[in-house]
């Protein structure tokens, strides 16, 4: 079987579009993550430590916001 081989492109090298990719990327993610834990109940919550107020603050934040 051929192996592949996958090549990395370091960062410094390709400046503002790559920063930009990465910059969109933990936007999405952090949207997807927001989003995910203002579904949960106070259950979930308490298994994970955290309390429903602090919980509902984080997944109220925008997106971009850190």
């Amino acid at each position: 079987m051929p192996q592949s081989h996958i090549q990395t492109i370091p960062l410094r090298r390709h400046g503002f579009v790559a920063r930009s990719l990465v910059a969109i990327s933990v936007a999405l993610t952090r949207r997807r993550d927001r989003q995910r834990l203002g579904k949960l109940d106070a259950h979930m919550l308490r298994d994970i430590g955290l309390e429903a107020r602090d919980a509902h603050q984080e997944a109220a934040k925008p997106f971009w916001q850190p």
